[in-house]
């Protein structure tokens, strides 16, 4: 439970269970991965953009498990079932959802913000018909957590909104957990993947899941990239979110190239980096968002990992029980974690 900004949180049993409203879900959690964004909410949330969590709250919305419970009007799931979640909860009727767009619906609703999230025995799914998705039985519950919000958010941005294709160089910056899934994902599509860290560790690791070059973060590194591959990345990820990683990756960009944005700003950019205007103008570049991914891409993600294209668990550096958590978020703090940290004991 977090009851203030920066501060531990507290484990207790006194949290009042999740009820299940005629459209709901209520799910026994099996695993819950700890992400950045459990870290930005835990220092105080994105009030740029209104994403400002109310205290005190249960952070958590990397989440699977087991359904408890599903209320009347639920018909596509039942007790028992293995599910996993994402992050962003949707309508399912609106524009953006009758438009395949779910997760930029307009009465989007997330765990933390709306309802108790999953750093907790039982979490809930709000209109779980349009919002859960079955988890197939050879991808085990820690996987399907790392799959929660990292590795999902990588795989739309850059298989869905990047459009990567095979052969095409694309550039990583940051090795986090979302970047080192861009890594993996790009390489099963078939694309050659420079990873940027200043973290040698992180850049190790990217090599093993399929980077054909890693560079150093720096005031060189778009240089390095652009004589790597000729030219210039056909496609730059930022996976991080701060002006650091953004604007060397926009440099790395060849002609008509195209950059995705993945990561969410910090408090010292406020959701307000300065970009080259003009170059996107005189080069034709693309520059573009994504948030998440929308429940019903999840079977095209999980038949890869089922068939062994995709290895979420590689990027699993530990399991945890719940009081360790403000550990992790704490080493967050100085980019110390490599990969995912789960929870899997309540």
């Amino acid at each position: 439970m977090l009851r203030e900004f920066g501060k531990p949180l507290e484990v207790t049993n006194d949290w009042k269970d999740p009820e299940c409203g005629p459209g709901d879900a209520v799910l026994k959690v099996e695993a819950n991965g700890i992400c950045r964004s459990d870290w930005h909410l835990w220092q105080g949330g994105w009030e740029w953009v209104g994403f400002v969590p109310p205290l005190p709250t249960v952070l958590g919305h990397e989440y699977c498990g087991v359904v408890e419970e599903v209320g009347s009007e639920v018909k596509r799931f039942k007790k028992g079932q293995r599910v996993v979640v994402p992050f962003h909860h949707s309508c399912g009727v609106c524009e953006s959802c009758q438009s395949g767009h779910q997760n930029v619906c307009s009465d989007l609703q997330i765990p933390m913000f709306h309802y108790s999230g999953g750093f907790g025995a039982y979490a809930q799914v709000g209109r779980a018909d349009v919002n859960l998705v079955p988890l197939p039985e050879q991808i085990s519950f820690e996987a399907a957590a790392s799959l929660g919000c990292r590795f999902m958010t990588a795989f739309h941005g850059v298989a869905h909104q990047g459009a990567v294709k095979a052969g095409e160089w694309v550039a990583v910056f940051g090795c986090g957990g979302v970047g080192l899934a861009a890594v993996e994902i790009c390489t099963a599509l078939g694309a050659n993947v420079i990873a940027v860290s200043r973290g040698e560790k992180k850049l190790a690791l990217a090599r093993e899941l399929g980077a054909v070059h890693t560079v150093k973060a720096g005031d060189d590194a778009a240089e390095k990239i652009v004589e790597l591959t000729g030219g210039g990345a056909h496609v730059t990820v930022d996976a991080l979110g701060i002006k650091e990683t953004t604007l060397p990756a926009i440099a790395a960009l060849r002609t008509r190239g195209r950059h995705v944005r993945l990561g969410m700003s910090g408090k010292e950019d406020k959701g307000q980096i300065s970009l080259p205007v003009d170059v996107f103008v005189a080069r034709e570049l693309t520059y573009v968002g994504s948030f998440g991914m929308q429940a019903q891409r999840y079977p095209e993600m999980l038949r890869m990992v089922s068939a062994g294209q995709l290895h979420p668990e590689k990027l699993l550096e530990k399991t945890i029980p719940v009081e360790k958590t403000s550990e992790v978020l704490e080493a967050m703090s100085d980019y110390k974690t490599l990969g995912v940290s789960v929870i899997n004991k309540f």
